[in-house]
């Protein structure tokens, strides 16, 4: 049975053949989303090795940061925008448990970051999380998890209001757009915790400073922040 199950899922895999998200070459036995290529060739930041990066440096003099990071770099037209584009909008939420076990590894060798208490996805106003059927921040914070092993817990901040698409606008206008957004629901859940703040991808980082506003206004917290990708 063993043997004629093999030659079944063969025959389906020549018909219907898996593609790799990124460059949508047909995988071989052994791979996963991901071709060899492309997951060796990552765009990795290695910022967890890297206390001042960039992503951390955003936040300085604006929110009380213990330790920021993203995974990779965002290159438009890159690999990494095509695999992006799979995971928020053709439905493959396994490209983010991937690579939230990515960054996990990663994380798990830093004091900063393996200190964390608390996993906090951003979330999706409900209307967008309806309409897309998951929280894409949430199955990256899942990924982490796994290899941090910290809770992940999605319903203490919500998003208060939906907001327009901040692609097209200044790192000023992205502020004011996120202004008043966030509210914590269950603060004595967080006090004294240090608290991981995921997102998918950090541009200028104002969706992030609005979140890590609320939740810094909770006695005793500490903020740490983790991104799927940076893009300049």
């Amino acid at each position: 049975m063993k043997l004629q199950s093999g030659y079944l899922t063969d025959f389906v895999s020549l018909i219907f053949p898996d593609l790799c998200q990124a460059c949508r070459v047909n995988l071989v036995s052994g791979e996963e989303l991901l071709c060899t290529e492309c997951r060796y060739n990552l765009p990795l930041t290695n910022f967890h090795q890297k206390p001042d990066n960039i992503v951390a440096q955003q936040f300085w003099g604006r929110i009380n940061v213990e330790a920021a990071y993203a995974l990779c770099y965002f290159i438009k037209g890159g690999k990494m925008q095509h695999l992006m584009h799979q995971f928020k909008y053709k439905g493959v939420q396994k490209i983010g448990h991937l690579l939230g076990n990515i960054a996990g590894e990663q994380l798990a060798q830093n004091p900063l970051f393996n200190s964390v208490d608390i996993i906090i996805p951003v979330p999706l106003h409900r209307s967008r999380q309806k309409q897309r059927g998951y929280n894409q921040s949430a199955c990256f914070a899942e990924g982490i998890s796994d290899k941090l092993l910290k809770p992940v817990v999605e319903n203490t901040l919500v998003r208060e209001r939906a907001t327009a698409t901040q692609t097209q606008r200044t790192r000023f206008l992205r502020f004011e757009n996120m202004q008043e957004v966030f509210q914590v629901i269950d603060a004595q859940q967080l006090k004294n915790k240090h608290v991981l703040l995921v997102d998918d991808i950090v541009t200028t980082g104002s969706t992030l400073e609005a979140c890590g506003t609320e939740l810094l206004k909770i006695e005793g917290l500490k903020l740490s922040i983790a991104t799927i990708a940076y893009a300049e």
